[in-house]
């Protein structure tokens, strides 16, 4: 089994009616050898598991050896501006599957993928500017740390 420091969450930042084989193929076109997601959750809150836990994914360039991933589908409005669009379903899965990562890697940060971005001016907070990206569109390191 792989040494896992990290679990993150991301959003697809895709429609939420976007489907799972939607993402994949986005991923072969990209030329992705391996798909961005371990699990990846629809709208109905029935989760996939697209990519083996003790292989790499590629979710977040330069932390993927010792990650986890896992998006829920959606994250954007209908102008692609970033919002929480989760339904009652994806919450619920998404807590779940956490839940049994944290069993599995019990040491293992789950955060953001916009909790990696920089603090460019140093005042210990990676302020909403600084963002390199908004996935997963809310505070994940905040919501989850009861798990």
């Amino acid at each position: 089994m792989r040494k896992v420091k990290r679990i993150f969450v991301h959003c697809t930042a895709t429609p939420l009616y976007a489907t799972v084989p939607n993402i994949m193929a986005e991923f072969e076109r990209k030329g992705w050898k391996s798909p961005g997601y371990h699990f990846i959750i629809p709208a109905d809150g029935r989760s996939m598991n697209v990519h083996p836990l003790n292989l790499v994914a590629n979710g977040v360039q330069g932390y993927n050896q010792d990650s986890v991933h896992v998006a829920w589908i959606g994250g954007i409005d209908d102008k692609g501006k970033a919002v929480d669009n989760r339904t009652m379903e994806q919450k619920e899965e998404l807590r779940a599957i956490l839940q049994k990562l944290r069993k599995l890697y019990p040491q293992a940060e789950i955060l953001g993928h916009r909790d990696i971005s920089p603090d460019l001016n140093g005042n210990g907070i990676v302020d909403p500017w600084e963002r390199i990206k908004e996935c997963p569109c809310f505070d994940a390191r905040e919501e989850y740390k009861d798990i």
